[in-house]
């Protein structure tokens, strides 16, 4: 009998390959591929297994051409928006299966809950269980924030997956136990945004200017960290992995070099540490102020 693997922390880490040239590494002309399958079969050697997408720009073309083969990875994809109409949603799903070089994805997720509640929510929906009942994809779902009301949402929907913001300075997912609720009616859960922006990567100096009249909370909490000797990369992992309710954590890596780092952060003993003295007072406004900030960007 072959004895059972204890599990890993890396059981439940996602990757979402960054693809913005300011993130990736420096490299020469034509290695940006041999780069991405590095990244890639970095992932696949240390036991992740989903790969989270969204159908912008070249990214899902350049992932297909670089998978490890045999594959080991489930892979997400979002819808595009419902703006550009459903029929449009739909071949656009199809095609980010063609772009990755998938005969079939694990899961499709509506890229925004507020569609779903929108004239033309239901119709999306009925498309996207279309795709499913085809055997296009495994699973359905939507992206969702608090503001969204996710978990009453997937009790009119009944969605096989749910992914939605929580990190350690946004823990409302958790604390108002929204997590309870989805878990208890059998949706599986991907946490997303896990770093927050990167603001707990940022000195008060290096804070965006709308961010300023946030530098006292995030410095407290960066004081915090550094009084118990916890990198803030071990403390937001430690964190979000370590809630049961979570399936998978999504978090985002453009170089091999980003994703080594989180593995060894991920596999850390996990820190002692009072996580509701790490969250910000109010995290709505901060985050959204993130989310516009990269937007703009």
């Amino acid at each position: 009998m072959i004895p059972h693997r204890a599990p890993s922390p890396v059981d439940k880490l996602a990757l979402a390959v960054v693809h913005a040239p300011e993130r990736a590494m420096p490299a020469p002309v034509g290695a940006r591929e041999e780069s991405l399958r590095f990244l890639l079969q970095t992932a696949a050697d240390a036991g992740v297994t989903v790969v989270a997408t969204r159908p912008e720009g070249d990214g899902e073309r350049l992932l297909g051409q670089a998978w490890p083969f045999p594959s080991p990875f489930q892979v997400t994809v979002r819808t595009v928006p419902i703006a550009e109409g459903v029929d449009r949603v739909e071949a656009r799903a199809r095609r980010s299966l063609e772009r990755l070089g998938l005969p079939r994805g694990d899961a499709l997720l509506a890229a925004s809950a507020a569609e779903l509640v929108g004239s033309e929510g239901r119709e999306l929906w009925e498309r996207m269980q279309a795709l499913k009942d085809r055997g296009l994809f495994r699973r359905i779902g939507f992206c969702a924030t608090m503001e969204d009301g996710p978990a009453l949402l997937a009790r009119r929907f009944q969605p096989d997956l749910v992914q939605l913001p929580c990190s350690l300075l946004d823990q409302r997912a958790h604390r108002t136990g929204v997590l309870d609720e989805l878990a208890s009616l059998g949706v599986d859960i991907h946490l997303s945004s896990v770093f927050a922006g990167g603001l707990l990567f940022m000195s008060g100096d290096s804070l965006p200017p709308e961010m300023n009249r946030y530098a006292p909370q995030l410095s407290r909490i960066r004081r915090r960290l550094a009084e118990a000797r916890v990198d803030p990369m071990q403390a937001v992992l430690a964190y979000t992995l370590g809630l049961p309710q979570a399936s998978a954590v999504v978090a985002s890596a453009a170089s091999a070099a980003e994703l080594r780092a989180m593995l060894a952060a991920a596999h850390a003993p996990a820190p002692a540490l009072d996580w509701g003295q790490l969250q910000l007072e109010q995290p709505a406004p901060v985050l959204a102020t993130v989310r516009r900030i990269s937007s703009a960007a």
